[in-house]
């Protein structure tokens, strides 16, 4: 499995950004994780191919949406509201089995920056 993420940026607090992650290869699930300076990868949304549900980190809940095109298998992260405490590198993860944690998922795209300024 390939992933290819994209969309990274600067963007004001309250600001929006979309990620945008290219998967080649058979996943069942694909998300997005991220990770601060100084801090641990840390699940932020995952959703399942076979129904298109979402999970979420409480921490984003109600501001990020992930959503999948399973004809161009893209995944999307899109980030409204932002904070300055979202700034991170975000990964694109894939796995097929459900995660919520960096340590259960075998399959990762480069990190793409998001900075989020106050």
């Amino acid at each position: 499995v390939q992933l290819q993420a994209s969309g990274g940026g600067l963007v004001q607090a309250g600001g929006s950004l979309r990620l945008s992650c290219a998967a080649s290869g058979r996943t069942y699930f694909t998300g997005w994780f991220r990770q601060a300076p100084g801090k641990e990868r840390e699940f932020v949304a995952r959703i399942t191919w076979s129904d298109g549900s979402a999970y979420y980190a409480d921490s984003v809940k109600g501001r990020f949406t992930i959503s999948g095109d399973n004809t161009k298998k893209t995944v999307d992260l899109q980030m409204n509201s932002l904070e300055p405490e979202d700034t991170a590198v975000y990964f694109c993860a894939a796995d097929q089995f459900p995660f919520d944690t960096s340590k259960n998922v075998r399959n990762w795209g480069q990190g793409t920056l998001v900075t989020v300024s106050s």
